[in-house]
């Protein structure tokens, strides 16, 4: 399965795209600020740009897993492996504070928010889980 995150709207406080799966349009994101991290940059680099709790991740491909999240008390999708980052999760939440570096969902937006959380995470989580449960590898690319 791939996931494909096109960030669009870009303000002082977020970043909101629109998510695809497999090539279809899922939802909407909110992510922290984009402070024009990149994969490919040296770790100093995005260690030295990031703003703890308003940074988005790195612009990258990433390997999505589920694991439980003690943070949020049940199972979780997480990226993997994201440079100067850990525990990255995509879940519900509305505005950047929820965010700590984490990919919010929701069925519509506004500046700075997400909206309709839980209804758009909840397919989401679902096809993801069935994905997982059929052996097959999720990627997530954010752009």
């Amino acid at each position: 399965m791939e996931l494909l995150l096109n960030r669009d709207i870009f303000s002082e406080n977020s970043t909101t795209g629109k998510l695809s799966v497999d090539g279809k349009f899922e939802c909407f994101t909110l992510e922290d600020k984009d402070r024009s991290l990149t994969t490919a940059m040296p770790l100093a680099e995005i260690t030295e740009k990031k703003v703890y709790g308003k940074t988005a991740i790195p612009k990258g491909r990433y390997k999505v897993i589920i694991t439980h999240s003690e943070h949020f008390g049940r199972d979780l999708p997480l990226l993997v492996n994201v440079p100067g980052y850990e525990g990255v999760r995509i879940h519900p939440g509305n505005v950047a504070a929820d965010t700590l570096g984490c990919v919010l969902v929701g069925q519509a937006r506004s500046v700075d928010t997400v909206l309709n959380s839980r209804s758009a995470f909840a397919p989401l989580g679902e096809k993801i889980a069935n994905a997982l449960h059929n052996n097959e590898n999720i990627f997530i690319t954010i752009q």
